[in-house]
């Protein structure tokens, strides 16, 4: 049976590029792989046809010689080397590969990389805090290189010797028929060297356990849930391999007064009963933990709000301030003294009905009566 066309199988046109080629390849040895589709022949089938199509294709000259000659370019006698495969070179398998396993391991390649693992601190700072920034302190239990040794793993700072398993290279190679797999050397663990004197500090993986402090700079305008990366300030590298990273998460406490959203401040202030009803003035606190006098309108109500302009939060890449909501709270007064009672029941039978002096009050029982009315009817 003919073979179909190797940019026929990926979905391609023979002038794509590398990179097409690539994304191409990612996606269908995604969707085709045998551990996606069990007991799926066909599935298995397809998922040849792609490594075979992408192994010619990912290589320049293979891709030449098959744009000139097509599939003949690789069968027995063509001078490709590859008749006993079929068109498949199959020793370079794992190698195809590497590309899509990259995706599955975080958009990394596997190496024998000794690099330090990432760290994670939590902190908390206040509202005003995040308003103004902050150049906190912080202690961080860590792993850092052995000094004995100089991360080394050695004693005496002496260099690894190379691995005799691997030379070198950190990774093996079995044949098994068609295929050859590769894998981490199991002598060095993929590093490639091996420690013949064990530094007596660090046991021979060139690092040690300390706490690390550190100084971090959190900026103004900070929101909550924030994260601040210190580059290579994470722990450091096995036998001299490169530190990771610290990450610093930012956590914003909740504040008594204030309630963030954005980088406006919404702010609940209670006002007496007879300021609402006559007018008159409040001092409210600000976020720079100063005073606002602001003027009440007469006959305000629960819920009405006054915006401050520029007195909400700063922008944590600069700009404008937001703004400053004052919602207004009207209290009802406690604890009346008899006088006091006397003049609210003077006041309240000087109030006529339909006088609008209680609008909403009087909308609302007004609204209910017609519907008492209509369900009599």
């Amino acid at each position: 049976m003919a073979k179909r066309d190797y940019y026929e199988i990926l979905g391609l046109s023979r002038s794509a590029t590398e990179v097409e080629i690539k994304r191409a390849y990612r996606r269908l040895a995604m969707q085709y792989h045998p551990d996606r589709n069990p007991d799926d022949p066909a599935a298995e089938q397809r998922f040849k046809e792609i490594n075979e199509a992408y192994e010619v294709l990912r290589d320049p000259q293979k891709r030449a010689a098959y744009d000139q000659f097509g599939h003949q370019a690789f069968e027995a006698g063509a001078g490709s080397g590859h008749g006993a495969a079929g068109g498949f070179d199959f020793s370079s398998f794992a190698d195809a590969f590497e590309d899509l396993f990259a995706d599955f391991m975080g958009g990394r390649r596997r190496s024998a990389s000794n690099r330090g693992a990432d760290l994670r601190y939590n902190i908390t700072i206040t509202l005003e805090e995040a308003f103004a920034g902050k150049r906190a302190q912080i202690r961080v239990p860590t792993a850092v290189a052995c000094e004995a040794c100089g991360g080394r793993g050695s004693e005496g700072g002496a260099e690894p010797a190379p691995c005799a398993t691997c030379r070198g290279i950190g990774r093996v190679r079995t044949q098994q028929g068609f295929f050859t797999i590769e894998r981490t050397c199991p002598s060095c663990h993929g590093s490639g060297r091996v420690i013949r004197n064990p530094c007596r500090e660090c046991g021979g993986s060139g690092r040690v356990q300390k706490e690390k402090v550190l100084a971090v700079n959190i900026p103004p305008g900070v929101e909550d849930g924030t994260r601040i990366r210190l580059s290579g300030e994470g722990e450091a590298g096995v036998r001299g391999g490169p530190p990771g990273d610290l990450y610093i998460f930012v956590s914003i406490a909740p504040h008594w007064s204030f309630h963030r959203e954005g980088r406006d401040l919404y702010c609940r202030v209670p006002i007496p009963m007879t300021t609402a009803a006559l007018g008159g003035q409040v001092e409210v606190p600000t976020i720079e933990g100063k005073r606002l006098r602001i003027q009440i309108p007469e006959g305000t109500q629960t819920g009405r709000q006054i915006r401050l302009k520029g007195k909400g939060m700063t922008e944590l890449h600069g700009g404008a301030r937001g703004d400053m909501l004052v919602e207004l709270v009207v209290e009802t007064p406690v604890n009346l003294t008899r006088r006091q009672k006397e003049l609210l029941r003077e006041f309240e039978k000087a109030s006529g009905k339909g006088d609008n002096q209680h609008p909403q009050s009087e909308g609302f029982f007004a609204k209910v009566r017609e519907l008492w009315d209509e369900l009599r009817e």
